[in-house]
């Protein structure tokens, strides 16, 4: 059993939305294919792998690095015990040979890259979804048939107003949505508050509302604004600063009574340990958004599940950013609260299988062994011409 070829490209995801910090005007991502020589239903087993939006395509690292490396390995160093499959553990300590703790930039993002499609093809050659083989494996057994999911969007669009911002909301909602997520911090405080109210104003009973601002505040900034939003009683306040700023965290949930949301921009376990010791972040109320696409991939994401437990989160409290079909089989596979998504934003990587509607919040996974893109078929048709 061995990996026959690796092939990578990068691709646009270009878009004209912005948030508080950057444009997604020039944005792209690295989509892997790795071949194997096992043999199901008379073609190789491939597995495909891509990285989330908000990070730059790392595919010079990839093919520099990383790709070598697991190329040169020996094969019987990459399978599992049996010699029934690959071993994604093995193989992502093989990669991450010969490399420096800490100062983690954009390998993280390499490596999830392939990392996930890993994990594609294990799945698939055991003829599994691979959030079956994740809840039988790592998990108790049981999975979520469907899984929780919100929409993100409110985007800052040129010439985009409240009206504008409200009918967005509205077509989310008549996906099937139920919760919806809308980016603050690009414009002024009074702005954002006319369009935070806007969005209240069209939301049904039942809905909630998050606001993110992508890291934008100082902690006198965090402060005020939370003090500004606290009696609309949202769903969550996310990253208000920096990811990194762990007093800026700590010092915001003594002021900010309800739930907040951080962890979209933690990229390891050291980090994610050091926000859990030091972020001041409530195990009872406050949710946790690592993206193992962008942070060294499901093996860390592992990792990173059993540091909570010791420290007494459950892993109900997290909840992936990404929006993408890796994060689902996740959520469904190791009892994670649920799932972001992108409606109609980040295409062809964001989104789940087609005909598989979201309903009152919530989407169905479907049957297909892997990750599952060959049900996507925007996606699936992208990750073809790799190569």
């Amino acid at each position: 059993m061995k990996i026959t070829n690796i092939d990578v490209k990068t691709v646009p995801i270009s878009s004209p939305i912005r948030n508080a910090y950057i444009d997604f005007s020039k944005m792209t991502a690295s989509a892997i294919a790795i071949t194997t020589d096992v043999i199901k239903d008379g073609k190789p087993v491939v597995g495909y792998g891509f990285n989330s939006n908000g990070r730059y395509a790392p595919t010079s690292l990839l093919k520099e690095r990383f790709i070598p490396r697991l190329m040169e390995a020996d094969p019987k160093d990459i399978v599992n015990e049996a010699g029934t499959n690959f071993d994604p553990h093995k193989i992502h300590a093989i990669v991450m040979a010969n490399e420096k703790p800490g100062g983690h930039g954009e390998r993280t993002v390499a490596v999830g890259v392939l990392d996930m499609a890993i994990w594609d093809a294990v799945a698939k050659i055991e003829g599994k979804p691979l959030y079956r083989l994740l809840a039988e494996e790592y998990g108790n057994g049981e999975v979520d048939e469907k899984v929780y999911v919100y929409a993100a969007g409110g985007y800052y669009y040129p010439e985009k107003g409240l009206t504008e911002l409200q009918d967005e909301m509205k077509r989310y909602l008549a996906l099937g949505y139920r919760d919806v997520k809308m980016k603050v911090g690009g414009a002024s405080l009074k702005e954002d508050m006319q369009r935070i109210e806007a969005v209240l104003d069209i939301l049904p009973k039942g809905s909630g509302l998050m606001v993110d601002a992508n890291g934008r505040f100082d902690l006198k900034y965090a402060i005020e604004f939370g003090e500004n939003i606290k009696d609309y009683e949202l769903i969550w306040y996310e990253e208000a600063g920096d990811p990194l700023d762990y007093y800026l965290q700590a010092e915001l949930s003594k002021r900010y009574p309800h739930a907040i949301a951080t962890g979209e921009n933690i990229f390891s376990l050291q980090d994610a340990t050091n926000l859990i010791r030091y972020g001041g972040l409530n195990p009872e109320k406050d949710f946790l958004q690592f993206d193992c696409a962008l942070s060294y991939g499901l093996v860390e994401y592992l990792r990173i599940l059993e540091m909570l437990k010791e420290f007494g989160w459950s892993s109900r409290r997290c909840i992936p950013h990404g929006g993408h079909q890796m994060s689902l089989n996740i959520a469904a596979g190791l009892a994670l609260h649920g799932n972001e998504s992108y409606p109609g934003v980040f295409e062809p990587f964001g989104g789940f299988a087609d005909n598989y509607a979201v309903e009152d919040g919530y989407v169905k996974m479907p049957e297909i062994p892997g990750i599952g893109f060959e049900a996507k078929s925007d996606l699936y048709e992208l990750l073809l011409t790799i190569g």
